[in-house]
């Protein structure tokens, strides 16, 4: 005979209540579980640049990928694989899916790329800039890799420029009635690599001509030329085209491209020569100034 057991009202308010907070404590523990981040860029989609100042727009997508393991490699079994995190009105980023934290103590590394990218190879992931389409070309990357864990929510990620800038500003002797109109402006150098994101290392491809795009003049010269350029070493020559003549300017030295920095070259052109009025190389923000001296066509 089964014996009939009786709870009293009291103990199944209790119950109920024990039910309700376990509830609560389940959703709060799988808000806890959800990455996510907070971006912002360092010292330069589509981002808006005024100057050398860049901000990210409402709309604007990057990928975000984390891992467990070593700060020092993307793991191949990633926590979060390339989820795109969008940008709202509000000032804040969604993902296209939910990210989660594997656990609540082991520590998460990350690594964010804006424009929003697939890389499927984190140590020579190839990358080429294409002046046509100049905010695009500037690639941000922002790491993480002290080990954050999920008491650390939510993720501060400070993007910086993976990329060089080059300014080339120039103008013109008196041989000219007027400053004449510049076909094309174009430096001999690499317009592609291979990105080592972690080791911020960068294997150039072979130099080719890389067009520049024309922008409004410089303060105190009549033509000036900019673009996003691949970091590297070996770059010296810079051709000009007016009419159908081609004007060519050769430093002695390589003049530098660094991930983060922009490089100006002031230039005064003849007829018959190119002369340099100073290459200055600055932080994405301002730097030092290298005084040049002359080339012939």
């Amino acid at each position: 005979m089964k014996k009939l057991r009786f709870i009293p009202l009291a103990a199944l308010g209790l119950l109920t209540a024990a039910c309700s907070s376990d509830d609560a404590t389940s959703a709060q523990q799988q808000a806890a579980k959800n990455i996510t981040i907070e971006a912002s860029i360092g010292n330069m989609t589509r981002a808006t640049t005024t100057g050398n100042t860049t901000v990210f727009d409402a709309g604007d997508g990057v990928s975000i990928y984390a891992w467990t393991g070593s700060a020092t490699a993307v793991a191949a079994d990633k926590v979060v694989n390339g989820v795109v995190n969008t940008l709202g009105a509000d000032g804040k980023w969604t993902p296209a899916t939910p990210m989660l934290w594997a656990d609540m103590v082991t520590p998460h590394y990350f690594l964010g790329i804006y424009p929003a990218r697939t890389v499927t190879d984190f140590t020579a992931d190839p990358y080429t800039v294409d002046n046509t389409k100049y905010e695009q070309s500037d690639l941000l990357v922002a790491r993480q890799t002290s080990g954050l864990t999920a008491t650390q929510n939510p993720v501060s990620l400070t993007f910086d420029h993976a990329m060089a800038k080059l300014y080339v500003n120039m103008n013109f002797r008196n041989q000219w009635d007027a400053a004449p109109e510049v076909a094309s402006c174009e430096a001999t150098a690499a317009g592609s690599c291979t990105i080592d994101y972690l080791a911020k290392t960068y294997t150039a491809g072979t130099q080719a001509a890389v067009a520049l795009a024309a922008k409004d003049a410089a303060e105190g010269y009549a033509r000036s030329f900019s673009g996003i350029m691949i970091p590297q070493a070996g770059f010296r020559t810079i051709t000009l085209t007016i009419g159908d003549q081609a004007y060519v300017y050769t430093h002695a030295e390589d003049i530098p491209l660094e991930a983060g920095k922009y490089t100006i070259v002031n230039l005064i052109v003849g007829r018959n020569k190119i002369e340099l009025g100073e290459v200055s190389i600055n932080d994405w923000t301002e730097g030092t100034t290298l005084n040049g001296g002359q080339a012939l066509q």
